[in-house]
């Protein structure tokens, strides 16, 4: 297995020549093999072991004996205990879950702060074939039933090819000691039901079951590559980026067969759960929404237009004392005395300085907002600006007014008010930016 592990590097995995390895050793026999493989081949490695004291003094007992082997080879070791059953209740997280995220959020961290490159996993074959399906039983799409990958970021996974009796048959020839978990055992869990249950069968059923496997996912990850090329292709057609935002053209989009499947690829990255909300909203009318927990899909008119979701924020209110003010919360806005020609754009105005008060403030709007529109007879209320403006909701949730005491001085980037214009008989004008 040495020499096929070996070939299967330098094939696979090059690029972890001279790089900084942090090996996750839980001290079972996969990841007691995936050690003594690359300490055998020389690699720059350090170990890391995680302590997540569920099964008391045998916890304890994996934890010593992860420590007495990395002292024995002389390697760099991190060791850490979570109370994993605090941060699941804390978290409503299943145990299962509280311990990934626990993990893989401190492995990180090693990265980082220690400058490593990679952090490698003992996940193999076997591992590959439960994962599949449980995800198959659950319900899943394409995605789901590709495998765990070999590499994602800076995880790698060199031991997939290979199945748990090739590991424990190398572990037995070359006398590497492991700890069994005795949870391992038990039927409490559903992977576990279906390594002592089903897997047993399907190898029975078919002696080569694992090689056929193999070529499943192989020409499952193909027809995903396949997918992805042609989801981005699509995306260049229907979506633009715009500052935060992407917008997405729902007239291109709808002459596209199975534009669900397409949605659902831009989108599943973003934590949407609500699929059927999504596709509904590009029939529904303008300004309903659609929430994740990081991000907001809003349906305006032919579009659909996905930002970050932001804390509301209608009360923030920023004062501005004096002229020759520079603001740079919540934009950069410049006031300053002004003498010679306009120079007149939408990120200017100039307005006379004894028609307004300070403190100046900036708001965001509210309802029942009137104000008297630059080039316009009489007021109007702002709501209503907003619609003849074609105004998303996102738009008008991120519009800054300009104001002095209660009256709009300006509706920032879009529209002065007519009471604070300058005439030719002005004394003295005062020139607003927004930069």
């Amino acid at each position: 297995m040495l020499t096929k592990f070996q070939h299967h590097i330098e094939q696979n995995f090059s690029q972890l020549k001279d790089k900084k390895l942090l090996l996750a050793v839980s001290g079972g026999v996969d990841s007691m093999v995936l050690l003594d493989l690359f300490y055998k081949l020389r690699f720059d490695i350090c170990v890391v072991h995680c302590n997540f004291q569920l099964r008391g003094k045998e916890s304890d007992g994996d934890e010593l004996f992860v420590q007495v082997k990395s002292k024995k080879l002389k390697v760099k070791s991190y060791f850490i205990r979570f109370d994993t059953e605090k941060y699941s209740k804390e978290n409503k997280l299943s145990i299962q879950i509280a311990a990934r995220k626990l993990r893989y959020n401190w492995f990180q961290e090693l990265l980082s702060e220690n400058q490593l490159d990679y952090l490698v996993t003992a996940h193999h074959l076997d591992d590959n074939v439960e994962t599949f399906l449980i995800n198959f039983t659950r319900g899943t799409g394409l995605e789901g039933l590709t495998g765990i990958p070999t590499q994602n970021g800076n995880i790698i996974r060199p031991l997939l090819p290979f199945s748990r009796e090739e590991i424990e048959n190398y572990a037995l020839e070359n006398k590497i000691q492991w700890r069994e978990d005795s949870s391992n055992a038990s039927d409490k869990y559903f992977r576990n039901k279906l390594r002592h249950d089903v897997v047993p069968i399907l190898k029975e059923l078919n002696t080569g079951f694992l090689s056929s496997f193999q070529k499943t996912i192989s020409h499952l990850n193909d027809t995903k590559g396949m997918a992805d090329d042609a989801s981005y292709i699509v995306y260049k057609e229907v979506a633009t980026e715009i500052e935060d935002t992407i917008n997405f053209d729902l007239n291109k989009l709808l002459q596209i067969p199975n534009y669900k499947t397409y949605l659902h690829s831009f989108l599943k990255q973003y934590d949407f759960t609500a699929w059927n909300d999504i596709y509904d909203l590009v029939t529904a009318q303008s300004g309903k929404q659609v929430f994740s927990n990081t991000h907001v899909l809003l349906k305006d008119r032919n579009k659909l237009i996905l930002s970050e979701r932001k804390a509301a924020s209608n009360n923030e209110v920023y004062f501005i004392d004096s002229i020759e003010s520079k603001v740079n919360i919540p934009l950069k806005l410049s006031i300053t005395r002004f003498s010679g020609g306009k120079d007149v754009n939408s990120n200017c105005i100039f307005v006379d300085e004894d028609k307004i008060k300070f403190p100046l403030t900036i708001r965001k709007w509210q309802e029942g907002d009137e104000f008297y529109p630059f080039g316009m007879t009489g007021k109007k209320k702002l709501s209503k600006y907003f619609k003849d403006e074609k105004y998303s909701l996102l738009d008008k949730e991120n519009q800054w007014l300009l104001c002095s005491a209660d009256q709009i001085v300006w509706v920032i980037g879009k529209r002065a008010d007519n009471r604070f214009k300058t005439q030719k008989t002005t004394q003295n004008i005062i020139k607003i930016e927004v930069k």
